[in-house]
């Protein structure tokens, strides 16, 4: 793929992100990067990236696709239906037990996906 100035800042502040953007809300932040880069332009990228393996899609029940970059590594989401806050986390004793039941169930454990839609217990202090 070749990559144009603006396809580099939309790599860039996906890297840059520390939670999951939508398109609009990567198309604000790249937008005041390089005012004459288009929705279109975020939305056509976005797709390009996905299909190329460097970005991942989730559908976190909003109705609206979030990404990412690839991790290095393996994590999950936990998903705080209240604000929609995504909390990325890794488990050892998830892991095992995920390929432990696809084991006893048959079959090798090549890959997953996990997502925990969650509510918060103390309601004050998680808002």
């Amino acid at each position: 793929m070749r990559m144009t100035e603006q396809r580099r800042v939309i790599a860039r502040v996906l890297a840059d992100s520390a939670d999951h953007p939508d398109v609009e809300e990567l198309y604000r932040r790249c937008a005041d990067v390089d005012k004459n880069i288009s929705i279109s332009t975020v939305y056509r990228t976005v797709k390009l990236f996905e299909d190329a393996g460097i970005i991942e899609r989730h559908d976190f029940r909003e109705g609206r696709a979030r990404y990412e970059q690839i991790p290095d590594s393996h994590h999950d989401h936990l998903i705080n239906l209240r604000t929609g806050q995504v909390i990325e986390f890794q488990s050892e004793e998830i892991e095992k037990l995920q390929a432990e039941v696809a084991r006893r169930l048959g079959y090798k454990l090549v890959d997953h996906r996990l997502e925990l839609y969650a509510v918060p217990l103390d309601e004050k202090s998680r808002g």
